[in-house]
């Protein structure tokens, strides 16, 4: 789907978001790190109400602890939906368990963009425990 003329708050949030996707595809903690403000939030699905980190070095943590945890795993974006400094990103993530087993969840993220950085990642997720960042 062609993206629709976009005003520029709206462009450069699509464009962090995307830059967040690209560093998590290649298991990036640092890029990943590099486009999160130094207060960002990140709610996470983790049972039984989720997991909320705050700050740089807690989200760094998660998402190290994240990527070890999860060798095989992909997200693929279904839809990214933004609206000046807020974005809407529904996505699939895919994982192969140590039993060769396939597994699937699909899930939502909510972003708030301040100052060209994520501020905000809210995930919520169906069909099992996940957490992104």
């Amino acid at each position: 789907m062609p993206d629709a003329q976009q005003d520029p708050r709206t462009a450069e949030t699509v464009a962090i978001i995307h830059k967040v996707d690209e560093a998590i595809s290649r298991r990036d903690v640092d890029a990943m790190m590099a486009v999160l403000t130094d207060d960002v939030i990140w709610d996470t699905t983790t049972p039984p109400d989720g997991e909320r980190h705050e700050g740089h070095a807690a989200v760094r943590k998660a998402g190290e602890a994240f990527f070890a945890s999860s060798q095989q795993a992909t997200f693929e974006t279904e839809e990214l939906v933004a609206l000046g400094d807020r974005a809407i990103q529904r996505w699939v993530y895919r994982w192969v368990d140590r039993d060769g087993k396939q597994g699937h969840v699909r899930g939502v993220d909510i972003f708030r963009v301040r100052d060209g950085k994520v501020a905000e990642i809210l995930l919520y997720g169906r069909g099992g425990p996940v957490v992104r960042c």
